[in-house]
């Protein structure tokens, strides 16, 4: 066999190693060339966490897996309607286990035929419910400890005694979930929902303790359910790090994690989810199902895309399994444990979370803990919320298929169901449903259910209902190379806001932009073009444009000579400005 000779200056090893310093020069020499700085790179969570551009060993921190090891993750679907046909589509697709928030008296008829060995139930913490499917378990030919699910009970008054029933009953039942949904649907952080969940089951084992039972027996009846997102990264590091966090909490009450580590249930968020362009809702439960896998999450509920319109038809919950069951299956994503672990980047979060989520838990203990506390975390996450909010509304958090990329000419997702809508009474997309949430349960502490698509969508069906639908025209100065830019941006802005944007095309001359402006029945204008092109037109085509009628001039920019009413540029307040623009046209809702 020949062995290659290589020069010496091909040897990897002959390459001294780069430093962060190093560069830190080269990336500052690019960005003076632009007038933008390092810090432009550096970004801040909800929580206050800086994501740096780079990470290296410099950052590493000690890998926390705390993963069980497992073969893949439960796949469990919710039904919310006692549809026997739709359940056992479910399970014959893939599902393996399932989540039942339906009446005590439809569940006897629901779970006729049903496997209980192979597919658990999880309730939806309602106390008939729990004693109905004690006495079905009962009844079954199952042995006590083949006996799996949780009851999802809050631990309070009379259904402590349905949780020490069960409890003596059947052993690898249990019966309460610590549920983190609410504080994630009300607009909360990340370390928000952690930090309120660690503080919502030590509540629960007080209770649970006050009650009889001992401190191992009252972990091992917690089971955790948050929010899996599109951030996929920040989704990952959460699950790691509640799995750090609740390790601590047995730490210091005696347990050992090992014996009763931390059981996580993730649903995609509802939040995210959008009624406007909802096939892109796939695309976001993809992710966050992924992350959520990746996070190590023992049981995963992706929410149909069309959950936000109103009940899921079977396509739609077809989709949903199969995204785990591609993931599982095809991906083979269950097969590694802790993948994420050693990612520089993805331990430093999981670290950073944890820290912020364990200060704002204590913050919780010193109010007195949960419920007690629960001005102070309803106040706490509307302080996020209106954070979130300002971002959303000047699309620094873009929605995809809403404020960014909208599609006028969608043709709606219309479904029946049980939380709303009734198609027959309203107009395609009508007035919207109440926002959906899959968490029903009482321990919610009244928390607001929030989406971050709502005041874009509700601009959205504004301009629907109108009898016309309201115009924003384009005043494209030049040829097409020089105003395609700005007046995709301003399209893409106002289309957002349901508004047409009819645009004059290539032109050469203000009287070109007049005529067409005129021809277009619209009352307000959005100059479009280059800076050049500015210099050159824009005074002139604004007096042409007022003289044709044009009662409100905007331009798309910062800057310019022009006399205009107003500017939108990247970053502008869109959502001011669409709310503007339809008052001053006289659109109320």
């Amino acid at each position: 066999m020949m062995e290659l000779a290589l020069p010496a200056e091909f040897r990897t090893n002959e390459f001294p190693p780069a430093s962060r310093e190093q560069w830190r020069e080269l990336v500052d020499a690019v960005l003076s060339k632009t007038g933008a700085s390092f810090d432009s790179l550096v970004t801040k969570t909800y929580d206050g966490i800086e994501l740096q551009p780079l990470y290296t060993l410099d950052d590493a921190l000690p890998a926390y897996a705390l993963v069980p090891a497992k073969q893949g993750w439960d796949v469990r679907q919710r039904h919310a309607v006692p549809d026997p046909v739709a359940l056992m589509n479910d399970l014959e697709g893939g599902v393996t286990s399932l989540w039942l928030a339906i009446p005590p008296d439809s569940l006897e008829r629901v779970l006729d035929g049903v496997y209980l060995d192979l597919a658990p139930i999880v309730l939806d913490g309602d106390v008939d419910a729990a004693r109905t499917m004690l006495r079905i378990y009962d009844q079954s030919p199952l042995l006590a400890e083949q006996v799996r699910g949780n009851l999802a009970l809050v631990p309070h008054g009379e259904a402590l005694d349905v949780i020490k029933q069960a409890n003596s009953l059947f052993p690898n039942l249990r019966t309460v979930v610590v549920d983190a949904l609410p504080f994630h649907d009300a607009g909360g952080s990340d370390a928000e929902e952690l930090g309120a969940s660690i503080a919502l089951a030590v509540a629960h084992l007080r209770a649970l303790t006050g009650a009889g039972l001992g401190v191992e027996q009252a972990f091992a009846q917690l089971e955790f359910r948050y929010a899996a997102t599109a951030d996929q990264f920040m989704t990952i590091a959460k699950l790691r790090a509640a799995r750090r966090l609740w390790a601590r909490v047995a730490e210091v009450s005696g347990v050992s994690c090992v014996d009763v580590p931390q059981l996580q249930h993730a649903v995609t968020s509802s939040a995210m989810m959008t009624r406007r362009d909802p096939w892109v809702n796939m695309l976001r439960t993809t992710v966050a199902t992924l992350a959520a896998g990746l996070g190590g999450a023992d049981s995963v509920t992706v929410q149909p895309f069309d959950a936000a319109i109103g009940l899921p038809d079977e396509f739609a919950r077809r989709v949903a399994r199969n995204t785990q069951n591609l993931l599982l299956e095809e991906s083979h994503l269950g097969e590694v444990i802790d993948p994420a672990a050693g990612s520089w980047y993805v331990e430093k979060l999981t670290d950073d979370l944890a820290v912020q989520a364990w200060s704002w838990f204590q913050e919780i203990e010193r109010a007195g803990g949960l419920p007690q506390a629960r001005d102070l975390v309803a106040s706490r996450i509307a302080e996020t919320w209106a954070k979130r909010s300002a971002r959303l509304a000047d699309r620094s958090d873009p929605i995809t298929g809403v404020s960014e990329f909208p599609n006028l000419t969608e043709k709606p997702v219309i479904r029946d169901s049980t939380v709303g809508i009734d198609p027959d009474s309203r107009a395609p997309w009508g007035d919207p449903p109440p926002i959906p949430s899959v968490s029903g349960r009482s321990d919610s502490f009244g928390l607001p259910r929030v989406r971050y698509a709502q005041a874009f969508e509700e601009l959205r069906d504004l301009a629907d209902a109108q009898p016309e639908r309201p115009q924003v025209f384009l005043a494209t100065l030049g040829p097409v190379a020089a105003h395609t830019a700005r007046a995709t941006f301003a399209a893409n802005l106002f289309n957002a806001g349901g508004f047409a944007t009819p645009n004059a095309g290539p032109t050469k001359t203000a009287e070109d932009v007049a005529e067409r402006f005129t021809a277009s029945g619209a009352k307000v204008a959005v100059l479009c073009g280059s800076d050049s092109s500015y210099a050159d037109l824009a005074v002139p085509v604004v007096e042409a444009l007022r003289a044709a009628g044009a009662e409100r001039v905007l331009l798309a920019g910062r800057k310019s000579d022009a006399k205009v009413d107003g500017y939108v540029y990247t970053g502008c307040p869109a959502l001011e400005i669409l709310n503007n623009t339809f008052e001053f046209l006289g659109v109320r809702r």
